[in-house]
């Protein structure tokens, strides 16, 4: 693959405040040191509780155990393209030099902020602060923040800093871009400091020592001990043993009838007499594997698709090693072109339908601009999910904008041909540093200071299963975030041949999310105004994976579907209004890609061709490959 300069573009603003960077463990042996000690204290702060919150303890143990909300807000952060650029030492000290700007160029200004912070503390210690958290905020979820003067006062006076630092930041001289970092930066401390991620500030694991007799302070301590050992020092978001890929994971019925080095073709079975006689090829992100789509029986978009008369065949990519450093966009966009060969010839169809999803998506992009580049039609229609093409539109929605520099962009190719690979464990990590709140601090407090095990939640053994990156290919991803090619013909060349999306010309049907902070919807309906207005953009009311995962019966599910006609994703919003649709959009695909997939054939009795004997049962071989 070759870029060439892009034209200049102005700098991103700053994206909606995030908290991320890293953090240092506490030592093992000073966490069992002051186990014994920590209960003694545990002890008598939680009888200086009970006479409080009795009456609310069964409630508040019913909140804290409640494992339901922290797997909904986890899977709504699942991996993507978000930590390719990574974030440095750098990085996270250019962010807290930006918040000391911000205190060194208006000392008076920072005075007077001092000044009614001290009054508003004053009010909290009185008992005169109404402030309260965000009706959303679990961290202070426990009725004993508001029935126990104590802990009214500790979460208040925590508020009340979170809130005037946040507002001496806007209020100060700092441009866009520092005013983001400076934000970023006091998030990071102020999560960090919140008095629910420690023992004796959170009400509900002081309760806990008293009821179980310390117990919860030994679990935690065992799996904070496991943690350091055995999840790369973070806490553990899922209990995975009782999944298996396989069995009650990635298990329609199909077979492998095609390997490459870089990946494996599974046909799935036919569930229906008939159908379509051209085939659906899925590309899947390479950041997962697959079985996204083929998680269970009940939620697998692998079946959807067969019982709707579809042939379907997924690439299962190969996990690289250091070995594979050298696997770029141009290795991949060749990969898809072999998948695609064989579909056409296992099933006689002259074509086929595609499915991007995520870095899958940006890799069928060039497929496509290839394709268009030498004037061959091999793909009739495309679908696309939480794809963005347009990674300007995406950085300006996301916390990268923040760090998105020439220079971060230099950094973080230079590790990779260094390293050879970005390991999934790396990858998690910086990620899981962007969502602290959600993804690091929910789960220390229910792994060690509550002492309770992870949930055990398919979506999040997923996420967990991670993948490596060659190094090639995430050099060539992070070209695409600075050159912004599918936006701006022939700045990228596949098979030196340059890439102009407005040669592709095809039907598209693509999904997002509206609470999707990973792919933005603005920026995913970019996608649909790029295969033009007769586009099919479809927006569902769910994040990242649960817009894709949707299956019929989700309870309060809905969606809007309308063509991509308008150039201002806000005014197709408030003209989709009416068409607003309950449920699921799965029914909604099915209709379309019926339509697209031509006429209806009987069903094979056997998998695979002469040519491309079966070598295995799905999900292969590939998919086991850690």
């Amino acid at each position: 693959m070759a870029t060439k300069q892009a034209p200049s573009k102005a700098t991103p603003p700053p994206a909606r405040r995030t908290a991320a960077t890293k953090s240092r463990s506490p030592a093992r042996k000073t966490a069992a040191a002051s186990a014994s000690s920590t209960l003694r204290s545990g002890r008598s702060a939680a009888k200086a509780l009970k006479d409080t919150a009795a009456g609310a303890a069964g409630t508040a143990m019913a909140v804290a155990g409640d494992l339901t909300e922290l797997v909904a807000e986890a899977s709504h952060n699942t991996l993507a393209i978000n930590p390719l650029l990574g974030l440095s030492r750098r990085d996270v000290a250019g962010a807290a030099k930006s918040l000391l700007k911000a205190v060194a160029a208006t000392p008076k200004k920072a005075s007077l902020q001092y000044g009614r912070y001290l009054k508003e503390l004053a009010q909290v210690m009185q008992g005169k602060s109404a402030l309260a958290p965000e009706p959303k905020d679990r961290r202070f979820a426990d009725p004993a923040w508001k029935t126990n003067a104590l802990y009214t006062r500790l979460m208040q006076a925590y508020l009340t800093t979170q809130k005037e630092l946040s507002h001496f930041i806007d209020a100060s001289e700092l441009d866009k871009i520092e005013k983001g970092r400076a934000q970023f930066f006091a998030s990071l401390v102020t999560d960090a400091l919140a008095p629910s991620n420690w023992l004796l500030g959170n009400p509900a694991a002081v309760r806990k020592i008293l009821d179980t007799g310390g117990d919860n302070l030994v679990k935690g301590l065992k799996n904070f001990v496991h943690d350091m050992r055995h999840n790369n020092m973070m806490p553990s978001m899922v209990d995975a043993q009782s999944f298996k890929v396989g069995e009650n994971m990635a298990a329609s019925a199909g077979q492998v009838v095609y390997r490459h080095e870089m990946f494996e073709l599974l046909q799935f079975a036919p569930t229906t007499p008939d159908v379509h006689r051209r085939p659906l090829v899925m590309s899947p992100p390479q950041v997962n594997k697959y079985y996204a789509m083929d998680l269970s029986p009940d939620k697998s978009l692998v079946k959807w698709a067969t019982d709707s008369g579809i042939q379907l065949f997924v690439v299962s990519w190969r996990n690289p090693t250091v070995e594979q450093r050298h696997w770029g966009l141009e290795d991949y966009v060749m990969a898809l072109d072999a998948a695609v060969d064989v579909a056409c010839q296992i099933t006689g169809s002259p074509d086929v339908n595609m499915w991007g999803s995520c870095s899958g998506g940006m890799t069928l992009a060039a497929y496509l601009g290839w394709l268009a580049a030498q004037g061959e039609k091999k793909v009739a229609n495309t679908t696309w999910a939480v794809c963005v093409l347009n990674s300007e539109a995406a950085i300006e929605d996301s916390t990268l904008g923040l760090f998105n520099s020439p220079a971060t962009i230099r950094a973080a190719k230079a590790r990779s041909r260094r390293k050879g690979i970005v390991s999934g464990e790396e990858m998690a990590s910086m990620f899981a540093w962007l969502r602290p709140n959600d993804l690091i601090w929910n789960y220390w407090v229910n792994n060690y200071l509550l002492g309770n095990s992870p949930p055990a939640y398919d979506v999040l053994a997923w996420n967990a299963d991670t993948t490596r990156l060659p190094g090639q290919y995430h050099c060539d991803l992070l070209d695409l975030v600075e050159k912004n090619p599918y936006m701006n013909p022939g700045t990228l060349e596949i098979g030196g041949l340059p890439i102009d999306m407005r040669q592709v010309d095809l039907g598209a049907y693509v999904i997002a999310g509206i609470t999707d902070h990973i792919t933005p919807w603005r920026a995913c309906y970019g996608t649909a105004r790029l295969f033009g207005p007769k586009t099919t953009f479809v927006l569902a009311n769910a994040g990242h994976l649960q817009s894709m995962i949707n299956p019929p019966g989700v309870p309060k599910s809905y969606y809007f579907a309308a063509p991509a006609n308008v150039e201002d994703p806000m005014q197709w919003a408030e003209a989709a209004q009416p068409a607003r649709q309950e449920g699921s959009w799965w029914p909604h695909w099915r209709l379309w890609i019926q339509g697209m997939s031509g006429e209806t054939v009987k069903a094979p009795t056997k998998l695979g061709s002469r040519k491309h004997k079966p070598l295995g049962a799905a999900p292969g071989t590939y998919v086991h490959e850690h």
